[in-house]
């Protein structure tokens, strides 16, 4: 009997078209929880090919990054976005232009 694929599989496969990406992320972003934006940037990662794909610099910033979403409760990325929601502004996560 064949095995259906698993939700993370079909999850990663739909990341890879970079508009259904930006939109992940875009919607993890209103959570407000930096320990799911650390679980949604590595299905990201992951459906780009894994970390490795990256230059070193950009691997040290994932790196650096993933570190601080999961030891700190609150970063300082989510102060940027309650100021801005108080101002009436939002982030938007979008595919950049080549």
């Amino acid at each position: 009997m064949p095995r259906s694929a698993s939700y993370h599989e079909g999850l990663v496969k739909h990341l890879q078209d970079p508009l259904e990406a930006a939109s992940y992320i875009e919607v993890v972003l209103e959570e407000s929880d930096p320990k799911m934006l650390g679980k949604a940037l590595k299905n990201v990662i992951e459906a780009q090919g894994g970390i490795e794909q990256f230059p070193a610099p950009v691997k040290q910033s994932y790196e650096q990054l993933d570190l601080m979403l999961s030891q700190q409760g609150e970063i300082e990325f989510y102060c940027l976005r309650k100021v801005l929601d108080a101002l009436g502004l939002q982030l938007a996560v979008t595919v950049k232009s080549a």
